[in-house]
């Protein structure tokens, strides 16, 4: 299934997959919605937004993902906008924020302190408000413990929701760098689909979670497969960022130094410029056919236009992946 779509002058075909158990057919390069918020990404203009997100949806792309914690609503509202003012059959998913505000859920908390069922169904009709939809396509938790299985009752609340025809599919976005801690509720059959953090760095999901999904047949949406823009050649040691913006943090403590190291030995090993970077890492994470798809996050045309033409259901070659495999960089950002 494809459409067409244009890079460089030349027409490249959208490719688009199976979103597990879901049934929906997405493309391969979907929308992270995050960056548009205006919030913790500092310079995003709405305007550029509202023009990014029609501009991908011209050139193919059907899947959006936002959050009501992304400007506090603001996200959901662009592109509810966007998605209420066109013609094609858009998938939207959005998520439910802890009710603590804790980003990631700690170990041993209660999921009462989380998702009680009454504050899940209160979010999600929020969302609908700011979407201006009356139902969303996937609402997922925006944190999540396998320890919470069997308990509380935000999953009575997820199924009402989706029997009263107000949610379609239920997911999980799974806490930062903790693949497996979504195994038992993969296992369980609770969930349709899951988020996951998988790039060049973080390859920790090639180890079990992948492997269940497909086992499961359970739809599998990747975030950061740039490294937050550290995987698309363009951070160096010298890069500054807003006090507000959350890559002041992120790539702290010398790790864009780092990051320049890393991504400069991945230009050699390959033999490709850093500005063809961002296209390698997305392909990727797109070489591994239990991904459904990969949401970078997209504020102007231009960032629309790079990344969704790699969408073509084309991967890295076994050697290239390979090569790859041995860049893997373990680092724990929460200590």
């Amino acid at each position: 299934m494809w459409v067409a779509s244009y890079r460089l002058g030349t027409v490249s075909a959208m490719n688009y997959r199976r979103l597990g158990r879901t049934g929906f057919e997405v493309s391969e390069i979907g929308y992270g919605a995050w960056g548009i918020s205006g919030v913790q990404w500092i310079g995003a203009k709405d305007d550029e937004s509202i023009a990014a997100l029609n501009r991908a949806i011209d050139l193919g792309l059907n899947f959006i993902d936002t959050a009501r914690a992304y400007g506090e609503g603001h996200s959901e509202q662009l592109v509810g906008r966007v998605v209420r003012e066109r013609s094609e059959r858009v998938y939207v998913a959005t998520k439910v924020p802890p009710k603590n505000l804790v980003w990631p859920a700690p170990d041993g908390i209660d999921v009462a302190e989380v998702y009680p069922g009454d504050y899940v169904r209160r979010s999600a009709e929020q969302s609908l408000e700011n979407l201006g939809l009356e139902t969303v396509d996937l609402l997922q938790l925006h944190v999540w413990q396998d320890a919470w299985l069997g308990q509380g009752d935000w999953l009575d609340t997820l199924e009402e929701l989706r029997s009263a025809g107000r949610v379609r599919h239920v997911g999980i976005s799974i806490n930062d760098h903790q693949p497996a801690n979504a195994l038992a509720a993969i296992e369980a059959g609770v969930v349709d689909t899951v988020q996951v953090i998988f790039n060049v760095f973080d390859q920790s999901p090639l180890e079990r979670l992948l492997p269940a999904c497909r086992e499961h047949d359970i739809g599998v949406i990747v975030r950061v497969a740039l490294d937050e823009g550290g995987l698309t050649g363009t951070i160096t040691a010298d890069s500054e960022f807003p006090e507000d913006d959350f890559r002041r943090h992120y790539f702290g403590d010398g790790r864009a130094a780092e990051v320049e190291r890393r991504v400069g030995a991945i230009c050699s090993d390959l033999g490709i410029e850093s500005g063809q970077m961002a296209e390698t890492a997305l392909r990727f994470v797109l070489s591994e056919p239990a991904v459904s798809t990969v949401i970078p996050g997209m504020r102007t045309t231009r960032h629309v236009e790079r990344n969704v033409a790699v969408g073509d259901g084309h991967g890295l070659p076994r050697e290239q992946l390979d090569t790859l495999r041995d860049h893997r960089w373990e680092r724990n950002f929460y200590e």
